[in-house]
C-alpha cells in the first residue's frame, strides 16, 4: 500500500508540473502538438502571432515605442513653431506677397538709416520719402526679384561655377541696370519732377551707381545663386541689398540737377 500511495503521489506530482509547464507556454491552455514536420513549423509560425501583442505591450510599457511617432512630430511642431518656420512657410504658401513685404520692409529700415547717418535729431527725418521707398520694395522691387530669380533657375538650372557666372553676367547686365533706372525715374516721378529732370537725373546718377553696384553685387550674387535654394533667394539678395539700399536711397535723394546748375 505504501509503494501504491508513493507511485500515486508521484504521477500527481508528474501531472502538476506538465500542467504548470503547459500554462507557461501555451496560453490557451491546450497541449502542443509534438514537434514533428509540418506541426512544428505551423507552431513555430503562429506563436509569435499570438505573442506579438504581448510584446508589442511589454516594449510600450518599457520602451516607450508607441510615443516615438507623436513626440517626433511633436519636436518638429516646436522646431517649426518659430518666425523663421512661420516665414518660410509663407514664403511657400505666398511667395510674391512675402518677397515683396519683406523687401518693403528692408528699404523702410534702409532708408531710415540713411536718413540717420546725416541727421541729428528726429525731427528731420522725411517719413514721406520713407514711404516712398516702402512702395517701391512692396510694388516693384520685391515682385520683379521673385520672377527674376525663378526665370534665371528656368533659363540655367544648374548650381555648378560656370552656371552660376552666367547668372551673375545676366544680373549686371539686365536687371541691376533696368531696376535702377526705374528706381531712379519712379522716385522722381513722385517727387513731382517732369521729363527733362528726370532724364537729367539719370545722367547724372545712373553711371555712378551702376559702376558702385559691379564692385559690390558680384560677391553678393555669386553667394546667392551658387548656396541658396530658388524660393530663398530674394531674401538673401534682400539682405544683401541692405547696404546697397543705404547707398541708393541717399542717391535717389540728391537736389534735382536743375537746381544744381542754377
Amino acid at each position: 500500500m505504501t509503494g501504491a500511495l508513493f507511485r500515486n503521489a508521484a504521477n500527481d506530482a508528474a501531472r502538476i508540473f506538465r500542467l504548470q509547464r503547459t500554462s507557461a507556454t501555451n496560453p490557451f491552455g491546450k497541449l502542443d502538438p509534438l514537434p514533428i514536420g509540418g506541426d512544428f513549423r505551423r507552431r513555430l509560425q503562429s506563436r509569435p502571432y499570438f505573442r506579438a501583442p504581448q510584446f508589442y505591450g511589454k516594449a510600450k510599457k518599457e520602451t516607450g515605442f508607441s510615443g516615438f511617432c507623436s513626440s517626433s512630430s511633436s519636436s518638429s511642431t516646436v522646431s517649426t513653431a518659430g518666425f523663421i518656420g512661420w516665414y518660410l512657410g509663407m514664403v511657400k504658401s505666398r511667395p510674391v506677397f512675402t518677397k515683396s513685404v519683406t523687401s518693403s520692409l528692408i528699404y523702410i529700415a534702409a532708408d531710415l538709416s540713411s536718413q540717420t547717418i546725416p541727421q541729428d535729431s528726429v525731427e528731420s527725418y522725411d517719413l514721406v520719402r520713407t514711404a516712398r521707398m516702402a512702395g517701391y520694395g512692396l510694388l516693384i522691387l520685391g515682385p520683379t526679384l521673385h520672377y527674376w530669380f525663378n526665370l534665371m533657375s528656368r533659363l540655367f538650372p544648374k548650381r555648378d561655377l560656370i552656371t552660376t557666372f552666367k547668372k551673375m553676367a545676366m544680373g549686371q547686365a539686365v536687371y541691376g541696370p533696368a531696376m535702377n533706372v526705374v528706381f531712379f525715374s519712379s522716385n522722381a516721378a513722385l517727387q513731382g519732377e517732369n521729363g527733362s529732370e528726370i532724364v537729367a537725373r539719370l545722367k547724372r546718377d545712373l553711371l555712378p551707381t551702376m559702376l558702385n553696384g559691379v564692385m559690390y553685387w558680384p560677391l553678393c550674387d555669386f553667394v546667392t545663386f551658387k548656396f541658396c535654394p530658388v524660393h530663398l533667394q530674394p531674401l538673401v539678395s534682400n539682405s544683401f541689398s541692405y547696404l546697397w539700399t543705404i547707398y541708393i536711397t541717399y542717391m535717389a535723394s540728391r537736389a534735382k540737377p536743375t537746381a544744381i546748375s542754377s
